[in-house]
């Protein structure tokens, strides 16, 4: 897991570090909108299906939800 860097009060953060926070921000929020849209459509609420198969799903609706919203 890849997490951000935090400034303390007495620790600002440094160049490095806002831009390692930009980088992984820009990764980030494609695949929680994503996940936004994909919540939205509450069929993924319903699924009594192999959890194979359901991840399966919700990968093939991330992709392309994420294609959608790049339009």
């Amino acid at each position: 897991m890849i997490t951000g860097y935090k400034a303390a009060r007495n620790r600002p953060l440094t160049r490095g570090q806002k831009l390692s926070n930009t980088a992984l921000a820009a990764v980030r929020a494609p695949v929680e909108h994503g996940f936004a849209h994909i919540k939205n459509w509450r069929v993924l609420g319903k699924v009594r299906t192999d959890p194979t198969w359901a991840t399966a799903l919700v990968r093939a609706l991330l992709v392309l939800t994420n294609r959608e919203v790049s339009r």
